[in-house]
């Protein structure tokens, strides 16, 4: 199996550049109701991934800023307690599947670190269980006796 078979091409993701504030990450957020997103660079490489944790932590660590105020503070301020890792498009299914187990998505990028999209666990599992469910029904089937 490929990665490119999982692949959320970039175009279809919700995405914050790194020189955006905190404003305009937050309301990104909870306009697209994601709780962690890429961080790209200006050049289209990916840096990192914010979560909703991160924005949090720092808020609570700055009680002096209000909403009113977070146009003034640089995503880049903020410090961001995971590092979501990337995977290559060449990458094997190993190497994405292990990522999978601790992160929500897999960020990919090509060989250059350009962001070419994302592995949504989501995606993982539900090809996973397509793949054991016609062994999981039949096994029902004979546990009950048809």
């Amino acid at each position: 199996m490929n990665v490119a078979f999982f692949l959320l091409p970039k175009q279809e993701v919700m995405i914050v550049s790194e020189d955006a504030t905190l404003r305009q990450t937050l309301e990104r957020m909870e306009r697209y109701r994601y709780t962690a997103v890429p961080v790209i660079s200006e050049t289209g490489e990916y840096k990192s991934t914010v979560t909703e944790g991160d924005i949090l932590w720092y808020l609570k660590s700055h009680p002096e800023l209000n909403f009113d105020q977070l146009h003034r503070v640089s995503l880049c301020d903020v410090p961001l307690r995971m590092n979501n890792l990337a995977v290559r498009i060449d990458a094997n299914m190993e190497d994405l599947i292990s990522l999978a187990k601790t992160q929500n998505f897999v960020p990919v990028v090509d060989d250059m670190n350009r962001f070419i999209g994302i592995v949504r666990r989501s995606d993982i599992i539900d090809y996973c269980e397509k793949l054991l469910l016609p062994f999981g029904s039949n096994e029902k089937q004979l546990k009950r006796g048809n």
